[in-house]
């Protein structure tokens, strides 16, 4: 795949390419986490489970779904933080 190159907004904002995510099979609602290496130059972008024991994928708005309001609280502040 060749090289594609997006501008990161002001509000420090992008849009990860469709190709990519194509391929990748991101999808609306995975949940993503970002890793920086020790050269300080590369990002590891990775979609990442709610559940490793799981039969059946969950989105996060499925997920949240079942959790009383505070404990949804909890988890998108402790998802924020990191």
């Amino acid at each position: 795949m060749p090289k594609i190159y997006r501008v990161f907004g002001k509000r420090g904002r992008i849009t990860i390419p469709y190709e990519i995510r194509q391929k990748v099979g991101l999808s609306y609602n995975d949940i993503l986490s970002f890793c920086d290496s020790t050269d300080g130059k590369t990002v590891l972008l990775r979609r990442e489970k709610i559940c490793n024991d799981c039969k059946n994928e969950v989105t996060l708005a499925e997920f949240l779904d079942t959790l009383s309001e505070e404990q949804q609280r909890a988890v998108l502040v402790c998802l924020s933080v990191k």
